[in-house]
């Protein structure tokens, strides 16, 4: 979409001001601890860019707030790897870089803002090479630390400690299915059938390269097969939005020319961990 229909879609240009007064004025305030996720082009034409949104957002929530996002690991081996010819898999295990969380680029799918936001000044990235988040504020370091290694999305991850901070999740513009707190419900869900996924990253040790097997609930996938309750092509995370905003879950508020949503995340998890074993609980 070109610069002149992101201008009329949201009446002309979405300031740094403009930003911070409409995340205001859907409740973010001074302090917060705030996940977020964001599709730049349903609020319009954004002044700056990421540079700007993530100004505003620290405008609001100010010196003693932080924000966090999803980062993941843009260039991270494909987890099937070990299924290649046996050359292939030793050529790729001798010379693929190890994660590094200073280098190595957020996943391209999250958009722009997460590699924009674990590139600011002080931003601290967990240390997990495919479940990684970054953080940036006063409770960065705290929410980032020692992430474990197996289990990244459970007890805690930086998901858990979100949640246990008092924390809130804005989806800027971002879909429903964009949840990524609902993994962390996944992970905490006892219903049957639950799925996992084993694979190996390489990763820095006491300053040596090591391949390392990680074990986690299936967050590519699902960790759950919800095609009885959730219709085909569609995915569960934004059925479980979809119900729990019309539960009355959270507040709505345009940000820019956008229809934005702000959740606590303690809420989102709590009705995650509801729906799922509700419906797949027998």
């Amino acid at each position: 979409m070109d610069e002149l229909a992101l201008l009329k879609r949201s009446d002309g240009p979405v300031t740094r001001r403009r930003i911070a007064g409409d995340v205001a004025a859907l409740g973010v305030a001074d302090g917060d601890v705030v996940m977020f996720h964001t599709q730049m082009s349903a609020l319009g034409y954004v002044a700056g860019g990421p540079q700007t949104l993530i100004g505003a957002l620290l405008d609001v929530v100010g010196d003693q707030g932080t924000l966090m996002v999803t980062c993941g690991w843009n260039d991270a081996p494909p987890y099937d790897f070990t299924d290649w010819p046996r050359d292939w898999q030793d050529a790729l295990r001798e010379e693929h870089p190890a994660f590094d969380p200073l280098l190595s680029e957020a996943d391209h799918a999250y958009g722009r803002l997460p590699e924009a936001l674990r590139r600011w000044p002080g931003a601290v990235r967990s240390r997990h090479p495919d479940a990684c988040f970054a953080a940036l504020g006063a409770q960065a370091a705290s929410l980032m630390a020692d992430h474990p290694w197996d289990d990244p999305h459970g007890p805690d991850s930086p998901l858990a400690r979100l949640v246990d901070s008092g924390g809130r999740v804005l989806l800027l513009g971002a879909p429903l299915d964009s949840l990524t707190l609902l993994h962390h419900a996944e992970a905490l869900a006892e219903a049957p059938g639950k799925r996992y996924v084993d694979y190996e990253q390489p990763i820095t040790v006491d300053g040596q390269r090591v391949w390392r097997r990680f074990h986690d609930i299936d967050s590519q996938d699902g960790a759950f097969d919800y095609s009885s309750v959730v219709p085909e092509g569609q995915w569960p995370f934004e059925a479980i939005g979809r119900d729990m905003v019309a539960a009355g879950i959270g507040r709505k508020g345009l940000v820019g020319a956008a229809e934005c949503h702000l959740f606590e995340a303690a809420d989102v998890v709590s009705f995650g961990v509801a729906w799922i074993e509700a419906k797949l609980g027998s």
